[in-house]
């Protein structure tokens, strides 16, 4: 049967305006475009009262480990120190230190800064209701049912211990005696970070770009010897360190996490590979758990990202002697870095425009950084 002009065009219009009809029903969402390699760096630095209170919290407590950075200022407010204040942060370094192998002021400081607090009164009231925090937390890499169930337990904790700092009137003595500091010390670097274009070297080195080409810098004065990243592109530094440290450590930063771990098999897979070699886990399982990384992962990671900053460091010009520092540094625990280091340069592996966690898999695999190698690369690198 032949169908007329007349009636294929009705078909066609009845056909066109139940089409458009459908497409009235729905909300058709184009797929985000890949992210970008970054050409520059954009750089931010300001103090934080917040954060400098959470740091200081590891003084608090009279751990003997940050009495060699801060002994004058536990002398201040050791007596002001009420019997509460005192069970409460005796408590605290029991959970996070002693029982979790973690260290406070970067535990709370990466989860507190899920958050927009700035004053103890902020902090006091995300601990009556974090839900925000948790939801804000769970959209980032660093969130962890563990790691929650922690905080939770030491909430009472900060509670008393928040609402002692307000006692005392912290936050006045702090814009006293501390702000001032730090304003010094961020005018007499500020000029100096532009001349710094880290982001594409960093990105070079993971092999996907960052978040953003924009780095926020808090000078704090109670962070030694920690340099400490939390979420977003914004890293803690101290106003002790001079500036090729404060560069340094905005490269290492924000390089944590090198990788996603979770949902990675063949990372997993090659990491779990390595457990096998006993000198890299004498490091693992024996070092000084007040540096932190007491997690298998978590000294791996820690690794993988000294090897990548180094490297950068040294195109910079703003390194260490790299056998200096890994011999010193954390009583020399960072063996698998001095390993990686060399498979890197040796690779050539910033030209071959590889993810960096993809040219792990294949350099363990392949057994160049397999286990029992370690201490053959350790015995090359200080021969």
């Amino acid at each position: 049967m032949r169908l007329s002009a007349i009636t294929i065009s009705t078909t066609i219009a009845l056909l066109l305006a139940a089409h458009s009809e459908c497409l009235g029903q729905y909300t058709f969402q184009t797929a985000a475009p890949p992210p970008q390699f970054h050409q520059t760096t954009q750089w931010d630095i300001q103090p934080s009262m917040a954060f400098d209170a959470l740091c200081l919290l590891n003084t608090l407590t009279a751990d003997p480990f940050y009495m060699e950075y801060y002994s004058d200022e536990y002398a201040v407010f050791k007596p002001k120190l009420t019997p509460a204040a005192i069970a409460a942060l005796t408590d605290l370094k029991r959970k996070v230190k002693d029982e979790a192998q973690s260290i406070i002021s970067a535990s709370l400081c990466l989860y507190l800064s899920a958050t927009d607090d700035s004053t103890l009164d902020d902090l006091i009231a995300t601990l009556k209701d974090p839900s925000q925090m948790q939801a804000n937390l769970r959209k980032t890499t660093y969130y962890s049912d563990d790691d929650w169930k922690l905080f939770e337990s030491v909430k009472g904790d900060l509670g008393v211990i928040f609402h002692f700092l307000k006692d005392i009137k912290f936050e006045d003595y702090w814009r006293q005696n501390r702000l001032p500091k730090v304003t010094a010390k961020i005018d007499s670097i500020k000029a100096e970070l532009p001349k710094y274009n880290i982001v594409p070297e960093i990105e070079t080195m993971l092999g996907t770009p960052l978040s953003s080409d924009r780095i926020t810098v808090y000078m704090l004065t109670y962070s030694q010897p920690h340099g400490i990243k939390i979420t977003g592109m914004r890293f803690l530094t101290d106003i002790a360190w001079p500036f090729s440290i404060v560069i340094r450590n905005a490269i290492h930063e924000m390089m944590h996490p090198p990788y996603h771990l979770e949902g990675n098999k063949d990372l997993t897979d090659a990491f779990n590979s390595l457990k096998s070699d006993s000198l890299l886990m004498d490091k693992v399982t024996n070092h000084n758990p007040s540096f932190g990384y007491n997690s298998f992962e978590g000294f791996m990671e820690e690794d993988c990202v000294q090897a990548l900053d180094q490297i950068i460091g040294e195109k910079l010009g703003v390194s260490v002697n790299a056998r200096a520092r890994w011999k010193q540094s954390d009583d020399g625990m960072h063996m698998f870095a001095i390993a990686l280091y060399q498979v890197i340069q040796r690779e050539n592996y910033n030209a071959k425009h590889e993810r960096f966690d993809q040219f792990l898999v294949r350099v363990i695999r392949s057994r160049e950084l397999g286990a029992g190698t370690i201490g053959k690369y350790y015995a090359e690198f200080y021969k």
